[in-house]
């Protein structure tokens, strides 16, 4: 399975790689708590999907990007994430914050927020609370790392694609990337594979080719699935 990024065009997919519609589930008080999976999608060996924001087929390009003139320049570092993050120390648990990753999931916040949580992570209740708050980031921004073993704590996905949306937002979100699918460059250089991921969607990052949330701001972007 691999995503080959079209050099200002789309996501070139390929391996058959299933895709599904994941939506951010919230409790009453508007907090990011579950994911909750919706319809599959048709995912054939090989498709492409829209990175410009303009097609009119979304989530699959149309070739809309050659009449808008999307300039798909890649910004992002090709640095591992380990490398781009900051690390919070806590008794049992680090984290590990690339904050140009964030894709404004919010998973982060509920119960104080994990930046407070790891520094209590000598407390059951809250270690496991802290470990499924960060698993649920979708763009891998944060990652905890048992002290102990001084292995990340990752979240088993399954290699798959999912079109984000968030109601809370009321907008769509970005394609999270899940379970280690390879991800190559428009210049073929590839980037680190991870488990988790955030892609733009919308054509508005400025960390392309990963989502930094700008399908929040106005206009919010919208695939009207």
């Amino acid at each position: 399975m691999k995503i080959t990024i079209a050099k200002n065009g789309p996501y070139l997919v390929s391996g058959s790689v299933p895709l599904a519609i994941q939506t951010i589930g919230v409790n009453r008080n508007g907090d990011s708590t579950e994911w909750v999976e919706g319809k599959a999608l048709a995912s054939t060996e090989q498709y492409a999907l829209c990175r410009c924001g303009h097609s009119k087929n979304k989530p699959y390009c149309d070739g809309s990007h050659a009449k808008a003139g999307f300039d798909g320049t890649e910004t992002a570092s090709h640095a591992p994430v380990a490398e781009q993050a900051t690390v919070m120390d806590g008794p049992t648990m680090q984290l590990l914050d690339a904050e140009v990753l964030c894709a404004f999931a919010r998973f982060c916040d509920p119960h104080g927020q994990v930046w407070n949580q790891v520094e209590q992570t000598d407390e059951a209740r809250v270690r496991a609370q802290f470990i499924s708050q960060v698993g649920n980031c979708p763009s891998g921004r944060l990652i905890a790392v048992d002290k102990q073993t001084g292995e990340p704590v990752e979240p088993k996905l399954p290699p798959s694609i999912g079109l984000i949306e968030d109601p809370a937002q009321h907008c769509s979100g970005p394609l999270w990337v899940r379970g280690g699918i390879e991800l190559i460059g428009a210049d073929g250089q590839a980037y680190e594979v991870r488990n988790r991921m955030t892609l733009c969607r919308c054509g508005r990052s400025e960390n392309k080719p990963f989502c930094n949330g700008q399908h929040a701001a106005e206009p919010k972007f919208k695939d009207h699935l």
